[in-house]
């Protein structure tokens, strides 16, 4: 036994040398200074994708389209539901980093406690695009772009509709609002331009402002406190067209007349809250659209063969009435 050993031994060396060699050829084969090293032999990029979640319809609008536009651009995508969970979207983005993917795109929960998690995926030289909400680090190197609307500008547009409709009210106008997830950029964004619009008439006053985190059982339940505390009630403003049409069922329940008695404002224009507005029940609808998949895997493409994108690209939006809500609901797609 021992003189067998003895005669293994060069054989057994020379295995591990050449072990030693391949292994190196393939670690050599496998870095690439362009992205994070997830580029396959067969050029495909790999996207790590994290969603909010699927708290409305315009979420699932805009998911269908990143999935949809990934698949026609040839895209590999690794998709996470984040689930309204910030925790979870970090601890997707640090898997993305582990699996080496070219390119990370999410849309955050909130706007704050991104930095750390940012500043990982930039020592690993993946590069960052995040869609429909932003982030309010200071650092703006830590990300390439932000592709998604002008939230501020969405809740500006709401206001100066009201303002407009209001400015022969004498006495005071009683506002309630209901309110995107606590500390989500549209949240707080569509409130600061709505309230920045209706300072324009004195009369108009927000009496009531509470969460109803997107969701149409959030906009149901907190519309009927509302309702509870507050005798007079002339408009309401939500933040999305999910918690208005919730609302719509306790303002009915409470035996109002939605659109006609309270006066009904929100954003986004999906399929529903355009129903809605074409039937009179909501008054105005300010866009928010949810289709950046196009848009988002042609940035991915960019800044992964290392080209220079804009810091900051808005997606075209409109304003919606009734009578051009029954004309553009024929051939909405969402």
């Amino acid at each position: 036994m021992g003189k067998m050993r003895t005669q293994s031994a060069p054989w057994r060396a020379a295995a591990v040398l050449a072990s030693v060699l391949l292994v190196g050829g393939v670690a050599a084969c496998g870095n690439s200074d362009t992205g994070g090293g997830g580029t396959k032999d067969d050029g495909k990029i790999t996207m790590g994708f994290s969603q909010v979640g699927a708290e409305s319809g315009w979420r699932t609008a805009n998911t269908i389209s990143i999935k949809e536009a990934a698949t026609a651009a040839g895209i590999e995508l690794k998709f996470d539901d984040a689930q309204q969970k910030q925790e979870n979207q970090i601890k997707a983005i640090r898997n993305y980093i582990q699996q080496k993917v070219d390119v990370i795109a999410f849309s955050p929960v909130v706007e704050s406690g991104w930095d750390t998690v940012l500043k990982e995926a930039k020592d690993a030289k993946i590069p960052v695009i995040l869609t429909d909400r932003s982030v309010d680090s200071a650092d703006k190197s830590l990300y390439k772009t932000f592709l998604g609307s002008d939230f501020v500008k969405e809740g500006r547009l709401a206001g100066e509709w009201l303002v407009e409709q209001k400015k022969t009210a004498s006495g005071p106008v009683n506002i309630v609002e209901l309110q995107g997830s606590t500390g989500a950029a549209p949240a707080n964004d569509r409130k600061k331009g709505f309230g920045e619009a209706i300072a324009a008439n004195p009369n108009l006053k927000v009496v009531a402002s509470q969460t109803g985190d997107f969701t149409r059982a959030g906009g149901k339940q907190v519309m009927e406190q509302f309702l509870k505390a507050n005798k007079q009630i002339d408009v309401l403003f939500a933040h999305n067209d999910d918690m208005g049409l919730g609302a719509l069922e306790a303002i009915t329940a409470a035996g109002k007349v939605p659109g006609k008695d309270i006066t009904i404002i929100t954003v986004d224009a999906v399929k529903d809250g355009m129903q809605a507005l074409a039937d009179g029940k909501f008054n105005f609808i300010a866009e928010c659209s949810p289709l950046l998949g196009p848009q988002l895997m042609d940035l991915a493409k960019k800044v992964h063969a290392g080209e220079e994108v804009p810091a900051r690209i808005e997606t075209q939006e409109t304003t919606f009435t009734p009578e051009q809500a029954k004309e553009a609901l024929p051939n909405r797609k969402y």
